[in-house]
């Protein structure tokens, strides 16, 4: 796990009008709080915490926040994150603070490698589920889950009980889900549907033509 240091200092004002300044500034609004921690209110420089989510990983990272210049780190994950939805400026953060031996639940990205047998017959890969809710220690978080479907044809699925992870790490499911599918190409199944249908049609003029001929 990358180390990601962050410097914070705590703020006593809070509102509308404070939070604007704070911006004017170039630093913005955030919380800091967790499970034994009570809320407080802390400020950050905005460039330190873009420079932080353009490294990607957002929801996934852990950050070692330092409060008015103090020694100790305390280890948090970003847990909401406001942005304008015009100018898609940083508004505001809240900092949630994890116990390094305490399992925490978060979502990683599936990536899939390979080329499946189906796609290569003329099939299409379908993906349902892009991302997979894991159950593990703070710094054991996968930057992804990655699905081999090199040997997946048509009509055949990849399921979240077929992952193979290594570690102390879970994936916590009730339901066997989907993650993704390899089906016959749209073309195909219209070539199908169109084909049903002209049967269909020969089947009924056939049943008129004798008709006909009994009258």
């Amino acid at each position: 796990m990358n180390t990601i240091e962050l410097q914070v200092k705590t703020r006593k004002s809070k509102g509308n009008s404070p939070a604007r300044a704070l911006r004017r500034g170039g630093q913005m609004p955030a919380v800091l709080y967790g499970p034994k921690t009570p809320p407080s209110m802390i400020a950050l420089q905005t460039r330190d915490l873009e420079l932080i989510l353009n490294k990607g990983g957002l929801g996934r990272s852990v950050i070692s926040l330092f409060v008015d210049g103090g020694q100790a780190a305390k280890p948090v994950m970003i847990k909401e994150l406001q942005i304008d939805p015009v100018t898609k400026d940083l508004l505001h953060v809240d900092f949630y603070e994890v116990s390094m031996d305490r399992k925490i639940r978060v979502k990683i990205p599936v990536v899939v490698t390979g080329r499946p047998v189906g796609v290569e017959n003329g099939g299409v890969l379908q993906m349902v589920r892009r991302d997979v809710e894991v159950f593990c220690l703070p710094n054991e978080i996968p930057n992804a889950i990655t699905v081999d479907v090199t040997n997946l044809d048509i009509g055949q699925a990849f399921h979240v009980e077929d992952i193979k992870i290594e570690g102390n790490i879970e994936i916590p499911h009730e339901v066997n889900f989907t993650i993704l599918t390899i089906s016959a190409a749209k073309r195909e199944a219209e070539v199908v549907a169109e084909g049903e249908e002209g049967e269909a049609g020969d089947a009924a003029a056939a049943a008129e033509t004798e008709k006909a001929e009994e009258e």
